[in-house]
């Protein structure tokens, strides 16, 4: 098998898509008051970061946001021991109060939606938030969970034997989004 990378967004092409969902967090919450923007690890923290510094751009006034590490609620990961309840949820800071708060959960690359299945018990866990709103760079379809994303970077259609490759610079030293499409190889 080969790999053959098809790229579908660059550095300018993240950038404007980030400062669109930007605009439209804070169009569909008029304004930022009573929101926290928080990133999934490890890219979702990135991108929350990133959306998080465009809304102070814009309105003047710093947003909370915060990262969230939920390897204990993922179903993916039977082998791993699990730890208890308090052990599990890594929300940080650790003194960031999600209770009442709107949180625009943050993630790279949306598919089956267990990921975020998994994100959204953590954060209850953490307190009960008022309401959860989902912004990721790319939305590869593929369901299989009634999960659907409140903001887009960009829909990308794939078949189950692509997948989507999101590179930051913050972990990969560049900017990009990438198709990548097995190919058998021929001799």
């Amino acid at each position: 098998m080969d790999m053959h990378v098809n790229i579908i967004m660059d550095e300018t092409a993240i950038r404007r898509a980030l400062t669109r969902i930007a605009h439209e967090i804070l169009e569909k919450n008029k304004g930022i008051e009573d929101c926290i923007i928080v990133g999934i690890r490890t890219r979702g923290v990135y991108l929350a970061r990133r959306i998080a510094a465009r809304i102070q751009e814009i309105e003047g006034t710093p947003v909370p946001y915060g990262e969230l590490d939920i390897t204990g609620y993922r179903d993916d990961r039977s082998d791993e021991p699990k730890a208890a309840l308090g052990e599990q949820v890594r929300l940080t800071p650790e003194n960031l109060s999600i209770r009442d708060k709107k949180i625009i959960l943050c993630d790279d690359v949306l598919y089956t939606g267990r990921t975020i299945r998994a994100a959204m018990d953590a954060l209850m866990d953490c307190g009960r938030p008022n309401q959860i709103q989902l912004a990721v760079l790319a939305d590869r379809g593929h369901r299989e969970l009634p999960i659907r994303p409140d903001y887009i970077g960009k829909n990308v259609p794939t078949s189950k034997l692509e997948e989507i490759e999101v590179r930051l610079s913050e972990v990969d030293g560049n900017d990009q989004v990438n198709i990548l499409q097995r190919r058998e190889v021929t001799v």
